[in-house]
């Protein structure tokens, strides 16, 4: 036979036998419905900003896939990230985001980390954003010092920063703060301070009030008594940061650490073994969608800042927590250590 006629044989065999990643990026997704995972439930930050990227994404993506939205909370997103290790589908079909403190969990040896946040492939964050720790005006609380001297309850989901910033300004900076844990998501803890039941939130991102809640801000019906991040915001230029008020350089460090998820901000990732052209093409569509007209006016009727971080940037960002030196992790391990009779 023809030595170039095996040849073209043998290629079409080969193409044949390609595995799937070979297939092209918009054939894979034409005709398929995309999922698209939030860790909590609605009506919360991570929800109002999840379903708004599902809304507007899909076009973004070559083959133009629907997108539909599944909320699987539990755990502070440990049951999701679990899932999107361990169960779902490594093809680059289904989407998540998740709480932005566990891929700090993980660089602290938490011991129900049961995934390697280096391992998912991360495609950007439209909302890098600081924290901040706000108090219920029936408290009475309205300053760092009236918290260092009377005891508020605080709202949490769970092992997160929404009780870990409060441990570690028990720990560092002598506040008084008794965190409840157990809420499913953003909605249930702000029903709790409206209904009495706790009298703060040790951790939501700034904008996410101003989006959700500006009528609490107007109505001063919250104070914001101190920010976490790496700079102040810049509406926000007389709320310290946490590491401000650190007294020495040992829980500065530490507390730096704790400051540094701001920047993951509400992170949307994928599983780990997505062909590379699939999460090229997905790290594509979302920072395209971010400079969309449409969607930067839909975000701005919702009150939802955008403030992007790339894919390629978040993935940097996350394995640089992860890989925290060991010194640095333990610190901020003792400091958010429960120590309250917290349940």
């Amino acid at each position: 036979m023809n030595r170039r006629l095996v040849l073209a044989a043998a290629l079409a065999l080969a193409a044949g036998a390609l595995p799937a990643q070979a297939q092209g990026v918009a054939d894979f997704y034409k005709g398929r419905t995309v999922e698209l995972l939030i860790g909590y439930t609605t009506g919360g930050g991570y929800d109002t900003y999840g379903r708004l990227v599902a809304r507007h994404l899909g076009p973004f993506i070559p083959g133009k896939p629907n997108i539909v939205v599944r909320n699987l909370p539990g755990g502070g997103g440990r049951v999701l990230m679990g899932h999107m290790m361990n169960v779902a589908p490594k093809d680059g079909s289904v989407l998540a985001t998740a709480d932005q403190s566990l891929p700090l969990a993980q660089a602290m040896r938490d011991p129900g980390i049961l995934f390697d946040a280096k391992a998912f492939n991360w495609i950007g964050n439209p909302a890098a954003d600081n924290n901040t720790v706000a108090t219920w005006h029936t408290t009475g609380v309205t300053s760092m010092e009236e918290a260092r001297k009377k005891e508020v309850v605080v709202a949490s989901t769970g092992p997160n920063t929404s009780s870990q910033i409060p441990y570690a300004m028990n720990a560092t900076l002598g506040t008084k703060f008794k965190v409840v844990s157990g809420y499913p998501g953003g909605n249930e803890m702000n029903m709790s301070m409206e209904n009495g039941e706790t009298g703060a939130r040790g951790s939501n991102p700034w904008s996410t009030w101003k989006a959700t809640k500006p009528d609490w801000i107007r109505d001063k019906k919250i104070t914001i008594i101190a920010q976490v991040g790496l700079t102040r915001a810049p509406d926000l230029p007389d709320v310290p940061l946490i590491t401000d008020l650190a007294t020495n350089e040992e829980d500065r460090a530490a507390l730096r650490l704790l400051s540094a998820p701001a920047a993951v901000g509400r992170p949307y990732f994928t599983t780990p073994g997505v062909p590379a052209e699939r999460v090229k093409a997905l790290r594509e569509a979302f920072s395209a969608m971010e400079k969309d007209a449409a969607f930067l006016e839909e975000a701005k009727k919702l009150g939802l800042e955008i403030n992007p971080v790339s894919g390629e940037d978040l993935q940097k960002i996350v394995a640089d927590i992860v890989d925290t030196p060991v010194k640095i992790a333990e610190r901020l391990n003792q400091i958010i250590a429960p120590s309250d009779g917290a349940k």
